[in-house]
């Protein structure tokens, strides 16, 4: 175990520092990037090391996935705040919002509708980001580019949402970047502030456009069986 504690350290070292050496070098707009550490198809006991190492911010994808280890992860640990990165079914927006403190995929009107009926419901009024589907592709969620500004208006002011930021996922094989000054210039004609793109191959990239937040999972847990 303590083995475990020092190699998930050393990783989140590793990453930390190279967040930092992006965000100096490439004088990216925001004061801090926000390591979301992804931690979707591993158990919680893969996950302990790297909150005994410090990390407390983590993604997931899947709502079932994430209600069956993440209650007792959070019994054990305080200050934990849970992403959910991942497509989200209108019938599982209760449990959703009953178990994450961040919602990044927001991307129809009535997914909107039914989060905010959900919030009010359980008293938590939760940031969201809205996904974008940058490259526009068919098999990926989010709502097309040149919909984006007007989406946000309504998630805001017909939903009453609190919008904070956009989320993408670039076109597997192609140069990420200039996906993600796409959605930078997005984010600024919609009056969000946070970008949350980048993922363990091309952070460092996305922290160059303005990052806020990076999702990286398989340089800190190895690869997913």
């Amino acid at each position: 175990m303590q083995n475990a504690r020092e190699n998930a350290a050393g990783r989140l070292e590793i990453i930390r520092n190279r967040i930092e050496r992006a965000r100096r070098r490439f004088g990216a707009p925001p004061d801090n990037v926000e390591l979301v550490a992804v931690s979707k198809t591993f158990d919680a006991e893969a996950i302990r090391p790297f909150l005994d190492a410090g990390q407390r911010v983590f993604g997931e994808n899947r709502v079932q996935e994430a209600k069956e280890k993440w209650p007792e992860l959070r019994a054990s640990y305080d200050g934990i705040q849970l992403h959910l990165i991942g497509p989200l079914q209108t019938n599982k927006a209760r449990e959703a919002v009953a178990l994450f403190d961040v919602i990044e995929t927001v991307d129809r009107d009535k997914l909107a509708g039914v989060l905010k009926v959900e919030m009010d419901r359980a008293g938590r009024q939760l940031p969201v980001f809205v996904q974008v589907n940058i490259g526009l592709e068919e098999q990926k969620a989010g709502i097309a580019p040149a919909e984006t500004p007007a989406f946000v208006a309504r998630c805001r002011a017909e939903h009453g949402l609190d919008v904070v930021g956009l989320m993408c996922i670039p076109p597997e094989g192609d140069p990420p970047g200039p996906y993600f000054a796409h959605l930078a210039s997005l984010a600024r004609d919609a009056g969000v502030a946070r970008l949350s793109m980048g993922m363990s191959s091309d952070f460092e990239t996305a922290i160059a456009m303005g990052a806020t937040d990076v999702r990286v999972g398989s340089a800190l847990f190895g690869t997913r069986g």
